[in-house]
């Protein structure tokens, strides 16, 4: 004897929907936002001929993307937020189904 109860065949149930922004888009347009910043403002200003360009623009390059991802991540949670807010309640309906045991060889 069991005590447990099968689950209904169908019904229905309250949800929440809302859009939901994906955060990896936001921190990965940010980073190359902030890449291209980065490229744009090292080329406006002379650079040193003991140095070079390449390795100028890789050192600026570590603080412009890594703003540029802070950037995204916080419009992206402030986007998440206003989201949240927007939120309406909706009704599901699921279905459960049964598959019919497969025969044994």
């Amino acid at each position: 004897m069991s005590d447990e109860t099968p689950a209904p065949d169908s019904g229905t149930e309250q949800v929440t929907v809302r859009r939901a922004p994906k955060i990896s888009v936001f921190l990965v347009v940010g980073g190359g936002v902030g890449a291209i910043v980065t490229f744009i403002l090292t080329s406006l200003f002379p650079v040193d001929p003991l140095v070079g360009f390449g390795p100028l623009f890789a050192y600026f390059a570590l603080f412009g993307v890594t703003g540029g991802v802070l950037l995204g991540a916080l419009l992206a949670l402030v986007i998440d937020r206003r989201s949240r807010k927007r939120a309406r309640p909706a009704e599901a309906e699921f279905v459960t189904e049964k598959r019919p045991e497969e025969p044994t060889r």
